[in-house]
């Protein structure tokens, strides 16, 4: 499989716009015979929404992202978006469309509250982390802050995930001597948790900057060893291809069977046992 990262920068509140820029990268990545594309999070509405986000919000079946869909033709793809469900709820949502049909959404289960960070007050919490199977084998999406949450990549991966796309609107943050700290965080958690179960991770951020606030880019392919297979520039937008080989995740998962020897009977048993301790419910039990 050929994936490509569309490393973009938004315009904020502007869908129509943000539309056509979709388009504009699917045909760059048609010539380079890409098979599946991955958008950044929100990568058609921007991040910094504010009251802008009632205006945004789409019903995923709506005219112009339906246009959007079919513009994918043969080619999958990953996007992010406002939902706005039938129960009148907002969502930070990544969708994924193949063979031109909406095949599964993702809504984002960890909103940020701290720093610059109020997402929960427009945007209500996804309430599943789970895999879909695409013609790529079986893949999972999770958006930006919910990767920050071991669970997550532990959920998708019991569920069968082999391929996991993280769209993300990161912030730059913590510069020093030694360069950005928040992409260094990033490269620490998604090489770690490839390399432990034995998975791909895309991660798709953007760039630009909105009210003050930059993103920096450096988008980046990690292969099921925890190895950086190919990375974007920093604060620029760019189209990152890269060829993911199958027969890594074997290699890897016969090199560390994390997977294989997980015990999900205990897993769950203590789980549900911390779950009651911290209801008060049967403390010793």
């Amino acid at each position: 499989m050929k994936a490509g990262i569309a490393q973009i920068r938004p315009r904020l509140g502007r869908v129509d716009a943000n539309i056509e820029m979709h388009e504009s990268m699917i045909h760059r990545a048609r010539e380079e015979q890409v098979d599946l594309l991955v958008f950044p999070e929100l990568s058609l509405t921007g991040y910094q929404l504010l009251d802008l986000t009632y205006e945004v919000a789409r019903d995923p079946y709506s005219p112009d992202l339906s246009e959007l869909v079919q513009s994918a033709g043969d080619m999958d793809l990953a996007f992010g978006f406002v939902e706005h469900s039938p129960e009148h709820i907002l969502y930070n949502t990544a969708a994924y469309v193949s063979s031109g049909k909406l095949h599964a959404l993702h809504r984002k289960v960890y909103l940020p509250t701290y720093g610059m960070f109020d997402e929960a007050r427009y945007f209500g919490q996804g309430q599943t982390i789970r895999s879909f199977p695409t013609r790529f084998g079986q893949m999972g999406m999770l958006v930006c802050e919910d990767a920050w949450h071991p669970s997550s990549l532990y959920l998708l991966v019991q569920d069968g995930a082999q391929v996991v796309l993280v769209l993300s609107n990161s912030p730059v943050r913590g510069v020093g001597a030694d360069g950005l700290g928040s992409r260094q965080s990033w490269i620490d958690i998604l090489r770690t948790q490839a390399m432990l179960y034995g998975i791909y991770i895309l991660f798709a951020n953007r760039v630009g900057t909105e009210d003050g606030v930059s993103f920096f880019g450096g988008s980046m392919v990690i292969d099921p060893f925890g190895r950086i297979e190919a990375e974007a520039d920093l604060l620029t937008e760019e189209l990152l291809v890269c060829e993911l080989d199958p027969d890594k995740i074997r290699k890897a998962r016969f090199r560390m069977p994390m997977i294989r020897d997980e015990k999900l009977d205990l897993t769950i048993r203590e789980l549900s046992r911390i779950q009651r301790k911290r209801t008060g419910e049967g403390i010793w039990q």
